[in-house]
């Protein structure tokens, strides 16, 4: 029997559940302003750093503003901009996420090049599963998202190179965060924008099984920067930037 990992969650995570939850059953509506973040820190009973980076975080999602001056309050929004859960993905703050874009970029770059020199026919077939499941996951934000992590994965595994495949294991985590975010955010908003991630991870597998080291390179550098672009585009959208 195998028993999902239970990660501990930040205090800063933990503030931002909770001031979401108000909004989400009502106890905070739109146009209410916050308690300052003095208040917010003595109400909750953590430090006044927490508190500014959950409301970050809830800025973020786009559900309250900061006014320079006036104070924070909480915006109008559509019922079914908080139908998921909150997503720890998005309680990383924007420096996160640039890092982890950074890494990503180092690493899967070079893992998808030597995969494609060093993979098998069983790398292969675990490549084509994930690649299914991703196709498959229409709806189904939770397989879409382990499918995608899988696919990544299972290139490392093909590079044949435990040392790379433990960097690659050690931020899976973080990557799951930011797949769930690049999926349930913006791209179930866009349904051509999922196609295209899907053909994205197709070209990486053709380029694998050919066998063509640098156009797996290409292909994986490719696809990384259009997952940033999407980043970008989302949080410049709820007034911040990578």
């Amino acid at each position: 029997m195998k028993y999902k990992k239970i990660k501990p969650k930040k205090i800063y995570e933990e503030v931002a559940e909770a001031i979401y939850e108000m909004i989400r059953t009502g106890q905070l509506k739109p146009g209410d302003k916050l308690d300052s973040v003095q208040q917010l820190a003595e109400n909750f009973q953590v430090g006044r750093s927490a508190i500014r980076e959950a409301l970050t975080s809830l800025r973020a999602m786009g559900l309250i503003e900061m006014k320079q001056g006036e104070g924070t309050y909480i915006n109008e929004f559509e019922s079914d901009q908080i139908t998921f859960p909150l997503s720890t993905a998005i309680l990383m703050n924007k420096d996160d996420i640039t890092h982890l874009l950074e890494v990503r970029k180092i690493i899967e770059v070079g893992t998808a090049g030597a995969a494609a020199k060093k993979r098998t026919d069983h790398h292969l077939k675990n490549m084509v599963s994930a690649l299914k499941d991703m196709n498959e996951a229409q709806g189904n934000e939770e397989l879409g998202e382990k499918a995608d992590l899988q696919f990544h994965l299972s290139i490392a595994e093909a590079s044949q190179n435990p040392l790379l495949l433990s960097l690659m294991n050690h931020v899976s985590d973080l990557m799951g965060e930011t797949m769930k975010e690049t999926r349930r955010v913006w791209l179930y908003s866009k349904q051509t924008t999922l196609e295209r991630l899907y053909e994205e991870h197709v070209a990486i597998y053709e380029a694998i099984r050919d066998e063509n080291e640098d156009r797996a390179k290409q292909s994986m550098l490719k696809h990384l920067e259009n997952v940033e672009e999407i980043l970008q585009k989302y949080l410049q959208h709820n007034n911040l930037a990578l």
